[in-house]
């Protein structure tokens, strides 16, 4: 879990540069899940970026968006180009409704960027840059704002499709439900706890989200348990009755029901294709052993 540690004098936590500044974890090439948004835009380079086990290959001007929570890395890259903007969900405060709207980001493969798009994106995060280093007055009302347009021109380009969100009084509920949904450890919960946290009834949830999402908040809810739990199963070393845990599942067995009807195999089975590291004494042994 890497956390965004920006010195002083910055008022909220934020960071742009280019990969070479950032530093050796903008592209490590190990699995790891952030507490921080991050926008990666490539200009050059070769390899693959994995994001939630998906692997997508570099093809340049490319820019990714992954959100708090979400497993990355870079696979096989040479030389690497472009830039990395961080920042926390206090950085959002100025422009609440773009934690919606880099949510549905992250749930899109990486955007290709057309070379009209990308000569106004690289001016857009060279101002960025220029603003960091400057510090002039407001530069953090000003870099807000620069990140709120660049999230609003990604909406424009081909396959990322600009999200419905729902309107008027029920707006608020929608993104605050999936601003709670986002938050790491909170795959397990459910939707009876989501609209208690709201103030509002398990009905009022249920209509507010499927207008806004065309799905059911319980729909949303198995689907981030199945995301949360190939995280866990791909990239840890946790046994499956840990990762049932941790995704919300006392019981191993009904989790590993759930798990083959969500994703068609068993979590053993997606283990050992994914390719990730069985369990060990440590990860407190084998666990429990799902059925056949």
């Amino acid at each position: 879990m890497h956390r965004l540690d920006v010195p002083a004098p910055h008022l909220l936590p934020f960071a742009v540069g280019s990969f070479d500044t950032i530093g050796p974890l903008s592209r490590a090439d190990f699995p790891h899940r952030h507490t921080f948004y991050e926008i990666a835009y490539v200009t050059g380079g070769s390899g693959h970026h994995v994001i939630d086990l998906a692997r997508w290959p570099l093809r340049p001007p490319q820019l990714s968006f992954i959100v708090p929570g979400q497993v990355h890395h870079w696979d096989r890259v040479r030389d690497l180009r472009g830039w990395v903007i961080l920042f926390t969900e206090d950085f959002l405060l100025a422009h609440p409704g773009d934690r919606y709207t880099l949510a549905k980001l992250g749930e899109r493969p990486p955007l290709q960027v057309d070379p009209a798009a990308a000569l106004r994106l690289t001016g857009l995060v060279r101002e960025m840059v220029q603003e960091c280093a400057e510090r002039a007055d407001a530069f953090t009302s000003v870099l807000q704002a620069q990140v709120h347009i660049l999230a609003a021109r990604a909406l424009r380009l081909p396959g990322a499709s600009r999200p419905e969100p729902a309107t008027g009084r029920q707006a608020p509920v929608a993104r605050e439900f999936t601003r709670l949904l986002a938050r790491p450890g909170s795959a397990g919960r459910t939707v009876q706890s989501y609209a208690d946290e709201l103030g509002v009834s398990v009905g009022h949830l249920a209509d507010v989200v499927k207008r806004s999402t065309g799905r059911t908040p319980g729909r949303i809810i198995r689907h981030a348990q199945t995301v949360e739990a190939k995280r866990l199963l791909s990239s840890t070393r946790l046994s499956v009755a840990q990762v049932a845990r941790r995704v919300g599942f006392a019981d191993p067995a009904y989790f590993c029901r759930f798990f083959r009807r969500e994703t068609g195999v068993s979590p053993g089975d997606f283990r050992r294709t994914a390719g990730g590291d069985g369990p060990d004494e440590a990860a407190g042994g084998g666990g429990a052993m799902c059925p056949a």
